[in-house]
């Protein structure tokens, strides 16, 4: 009888827990001023009764071991050293797409998010504002203002969706102020941007994108497809100012692929060769485009997205080349989901419509793009960190020697999986501006020869063989 109380006492702490986290984010929600999208039932979003403590309902907090057993760590190191803990959500993206007029709002909300479930509600609290903003400036006639702050307001909405792992009522309520700011922010930009819809094979739905077409086009012009990681959208792959590929005149297609985004809602899930149906589908569409160059078109991935896009270069010979940084190559992913921060495996779990941790393992097992090389016959670059720690270095450089193309290898000494913030890379060559030149060289038909190259702390860049880099010291300053 003892043992029974205490179970049921616990039982109704945890559900006392539960039920006063769940205050706390209505209130959050009612703060920053998320309504349900209209029509949107309780059904349609999976929500569960009574409101779930967290962002999201126990069964998916539960849902893996390592997010249960480091959640209350997860919390302690954010505490210590804020909302950037496993990427650079904040400066590597919102600074670097906005600019830096939005260095104010990232200080308050580094300022503001003291734990995981701040996260959502903060950068949403800036969102709102931004958007409200824009509303005045829109209001006063001041179009250029408006659309500064709409991109703004889009990309925190963005940003904020990344912590949510299912699909509920807030997630719902963000992507559709998302979208709704940035349509607002399409209106008003200084290039063309189309809304697109291009068809997942034939399931009979559609992945949404954004078209961004450079100004000052005379005819058709090559296009470059960007495939984001974990957590990708398509609002990430064209910057506000400056714009890397729109400035060479390069069109950029961003899409919400399987498991990415607004796909997510619509239940395109990303599997084993998703991605490849994907690409059958989206190259054919692209191709069919009169502003696009049907003959010049080619991929830029970034984490996981260097997998997607290395799978549909295997499927493709007609692509002009692949570039590629912050590498996951490593089979199984493990380095990814096992070794750093337990909330990728959850995020991978959303992205793959999986519901338990043993299906995700089985999953994963299979997990491999290193039998893809043979297939690549297009110039392939990879722009990495030599201390990834979500995919090992050595990984990529079995990719490289199962690919008989061109290929290059950009290596970064000290360089982590976002390979900046070192010296190596604030010394040496831009990561982006070297894959943005790089791809506009193929474009433009440019030969390319294969080559090992590594940037030191100083940033001086090693040229060598990849035979020559293997036999060399990692430590170069020794040789």
């Amino acid at each position: 009888m003892a043992k029974l109380n205490e179970e049921e006492t616990s039982k109704t702490l945890v559900e006392r827990r539960e039920f006063l986290g769940s205050a706390a984010t209505v209130a959050g929600a009612s703060l920053v001023g998320l309504r349900l999208p209209t029509g949107a039932s309780a059904a349609e979003v999976s929500v569960r009764a009574p409101h779930f403590a967290y962002l999201m309902s126990p069964g998916v907090e539960h849902r893996t071991r390592r997010w249960q057993d480091q959640r209350w760590l997860l919390d302690a190191i954010i505490q210590l050293i804020g909302p950037e803990w496993d990427e650079g959500r904040l400066n590597g993206q919102l600074v670097a797409l906005c600019g830096t007029d939005v260095i104010g709002d990232v200080n308050g909300i580094r300022a503001r998010v003291k734990k995981y479930n701040d996260i959502t509600r903060e950068i949403a609290r800036a969102g709102v504002r931004r958007e409200k903003m824009a509303q005045q400036y829109e209001s006063d006639g001041h179009t250029i203002a408006a659309r500064d702050n709409y991109f703004a307001a889009a990309l925190m909405y963005m940003l904020a969706l990344w912590p949510i792992f299912e699909k509920t009522r807030e997630l719902l309520a963000l992507n559709e102020r998302k979208n709704a700011c940035y349509a607002k922010y399409m209106k008003y930009a200084d290039h063309e941007i189309r809304a697109v819809e291009i068809p997942f094979g034939n399931s009979g739905k559609k992945m949404p994108g954004y078209l961004h077409l450079p100004p000052d086009r005379t005819g058709p012009v090559p296009c470059v497809w960007d495939m984001i990681g974990v957590g990708g959208t398509r609002e990430r792959s064209s910057a506000l100012y400056g714009d890397k590929l729109r400035e060479r005149g390069i069109a950029t297609l961003g899409l919400d692929g399987p498991g990415h985004g607004e796909s997510i809602i619509r239940e395109i899930y990303v599997t084993q060769t998703a991605w490849m149906d994907a690409g059958k589908s989206v190259l054919s569409w692209l191709r069919s485009q009169k502003e696009i160059d049907p003959d010049r078109i080619a991929l830029r991935g970034t984490s996981w997205g260097t997998c997607f896009a290395t799978q549909i270069a295997s499927i493709d010979d007609r692509i002009k080349g692949v570039a590629t940084s912050a590498m996951t190559h490593e089979p199984t992913l493990h380095s990814l989901t096992e070794m750093d921060s337990p909330s990728w495996k959850l995020r991978m779990m959303f992205m793959a419509g999986i519901q338990t941790e043993p299906e995700m393992d089985k999953f994963l097992q299979s997990w491999s793009v290193l039998p893809l090389g043979p297939l690549i016959k297009c110039p392939y670059l990879t722009v990495a960190g030599e201390d990834d720690q979500l995919s090992r270095i050595e990984y990529t450089y079995q990719m490289l020697d199962a690919i008989s193309a061109p290929k290059q290898m950009l290596l970064y000494e000290g360089g982590k999986h976002g390979v900046g913030g070192v010296p190596s890379a604030e010394n040496g060559p831009n990561p982006a501006t070297y894959v943005a030149d790089w791809l506009k060289d193929r474009l433009d038909g440019k030969p390319m020869q294969t080559k090992h190259m590594k940037v030191d702390a100083a940033g001086n860049v090693h040229e060598s063989t990849f035979e020559d880099a293997r036999k060399s010291l990692s430590l170069l300053f020794l040789t």
